[in-house]
């Protein structure tokens, strides 16, 4: 039987445990998917519980994606290179961490692309942990053109360093806004617009390309405002449901060694949020 956990704080909000407990239904897997409060004075002790337990592997969420780095036995290299640590496979007590977020949304979005990566512009909007994964995946796709753009120059230079590609462009948000026009794809990695700020957005689409795809992590609410505003200047749109879903697939395929049925974690992800 295959025992797997997402461990975070807060936790109550994850809807991991109802997608992939969905994901070993669907794949005839018997196991069990938890979800844990660990707070950040007990993630050493949860890291012991973990190497001597029976679970297979554990996915982490805000606030222990950097700080479990040095606790882990090995860090696959892709992490490493991000800085950040989104699964964790249990190897008969050796811990070693992944990072399926970038990778992840990549699947996603590809679901909605005409073209290959290679031959597109892409904006990609702030400087957190999910936009370094997302431009780490990206980066390596090599696009035609790719600009990050963030409110603060500080954190915007530090991700620009950490990528180390110099085909990468940083921008001030009105800079992106002033240069919209330019990009077949527009990317948002923070949080605005969530719930319950639903009324912010990352910038503004004034001179959004026709039938640009514009796509937002945020899923609560399923469509946010600012996504409204790109469907009503024609883009074609995706919301971080996709990302969600194919990140945790990627992390379930390292713990059973079969990749799930996406379309069916999906489904469960869309009736928990439409509730």
């Amino acid at each position: 039987m295959i025992k797997a956990l997402v461990i975070g704080d807060p936790i109550d909000h994850s809807l991991s445990p109802i997608m992939q407990t969905a994901a070993l239904q669907e794949s005839g897997i018997s196991g069990i998917y938890e979800k844990k409060r660990v707070p950040s004075d007990e993630l050493e002790k949860f890291v012991k519980f973990l190497k001597e337990s029976n679970y297979a592997g554990c996915n982490i969420t805000i606030p222990h994606k950097v700080a479990i780095l040095p606790l882990l036995d090995e860090v696959d290299d892709e992490a490493k290179e991000i800085g950040a640590v989104n699964t964790v496979v249990n190897k008969d007590g050796k811990l070693i961490g992944y990072n399926t977020d970038g990778k992840g949304f990549l699947l996603g979005l590809r679901e909605k692309l005409s073209k290959p990566l290679s031959d597109l512009s892409i904006l990609l909007i702030g400087a957190g942990g999910a936009a370094r994964s997302i431009a780490y995946a990206l980066s390596k796709e090599a696009p035609d053109f790719m600009a990050i753009a963030n409110r603060s120059e500080e954190r915007l230079h530090s991700l620009l360093k950490d990528l180390n590609d110099q085909r990468l462009e940083g921008m001030s948000l009105q800079e992106a806004e002033e240069n919209l026009a330019r990009f077949d794809v527009v990317i948002n990695t923070t949080n605005a617009g969530m719930h319950p700020d639903t009324e912010s957005i990352p910038l503004k689409l004034n001179l959004l390309k026709k039938g640009a795809v514009v796509s937002d992590i945020v899923y609560n609410p399923l469509t946010t405002r600012w996504l409204k505003d790109a469907k009503e200047k024609g883009a074609i749109t995706d919301n971080g449901v996709s990302m969600l879903v194919m990140q945790g697939a990627m992390a379930f395929q390292k713990w059973t060694g079969t990749f799930p049925d996406t379309n069916k974690m999906k489904q469960v992800v869309l009736e928990q949020l439409r509730r």
